[in-house]
């Protein structure tokens, strides 16, 4: 499984690429941005606490927006996934609670890093994510988006039911969703934990999936039932890819909190 920190060589460049005088790409973090004091904080400690192995990095799409679904299981998810992002060369933007925004220091660099607010549960803060989705086009940016909404309620921390803010997204602004999976997050972090377990140095290992085609649901009515119809499809994808990770089979039926009687929101040990 090759161990990499930017996309791979064979990757194709699109014409209208930004490139450098070798040829390559140029890399949309190269440009100085708030992601630069970011990348200060955090990269020296997360690169020390655990080394990241990626898998077919050449599919994470190098330029142009595009949204980006992996499998959630412990709250240091998003750090590991922008640490992934970084290093093949684009700047994560995430969907983030809204209550966060109102930290003192935290909410003033999610504000200035373009990150995105959204209520407890899935509703919105007035218009402002069907807006950012909007400037993601207009920028060519990507969003990460977890489908499941929350960690995962699955006593085995497989993907269980998915959300549809991920392919609504997508549809509605026309533009792919690459499925992703990690695994090994939580021996840094453990699912519904806050301690961060830094030593002895962790492998987190990354599988970057295929855009996924999303064909037969455009044009269509985006009602529930397309939604639905559409998360499934992402959904089965991240669970195959972290099939992949662990050398194992998830479970036949996805893990569905309302049937067992789990909240949406909030801490709960299965």
């Amino acid at each position: 499984m090759p161990d990499t920190d930017v996309p791979d060589s064979n990757a194709p460049d699109s014409p209208s690429s930004p490139v450098t005088k070798s040829g390559r790409v140029r890399s949309e973090k190269s440009k100085p941005s708030i992601f630069w004091l970011l990348a200060v904080l955090v990269l020296p400690p997360m690169n020390l606490a655990a080394r990241y192995k990626i898998t077919d990095g050449h599919k994470f799409p190098r330029e142009g927006a595009f949204v980006l679904s992996p499998n959630h299981y412990s709250e240091i998810d998003p750090i590991v996934m922008g640490m992934v992002s970084w290093k093949l060369g684009r700047l994560p933007r995430f969907l983030a609670k809204a209550s966060l925004f109102k930290l003192p220091v935290a909410g003033w660099l999610l504000k200035k890093s373009g990150q995105i607010p959204v209520q407890r549960g899935g509703s919105v803060r007035g218009s402002e994510p069907v807006k950012a989705a909007r400037r993601l086009v207009e920028r060519g940016q990507m969003v990460v988006v977890y489908p499941e909404g929350s960690l995962t309620r699955d006593p085995g921390m497989w993907p269980m039911r998915g959300k549809s803010g991920a392919v609504r997204i997508a549809l509605e602004q026309g533009i792919p969703i690459v499925p992703a999976a990690h695994w090994g997050t939580q021996q840094l972090m453990e699912r519904y934990s806050k301690k961060l377990h830094l030593f002895p140095r962790k492998t987190i290992l990354v599988k970057i999936g295929d855009p996924l085609d999303l064909a037969e649901f455009r044009g269509r009515n985006l009602d529930t039932a397309t939604l639905n119809e559409a998360t499934a499809v992402v959904m089965d994808a991240i669970t195959a890819l972290l099939e992949d990770l662990r050398n194992e089979t998830a479970p036949a039926k996805r893990w569905n909190p309302s049937e067992h009687d789990q909240k949406e929101t909030g801490r709960f040990e299965a």
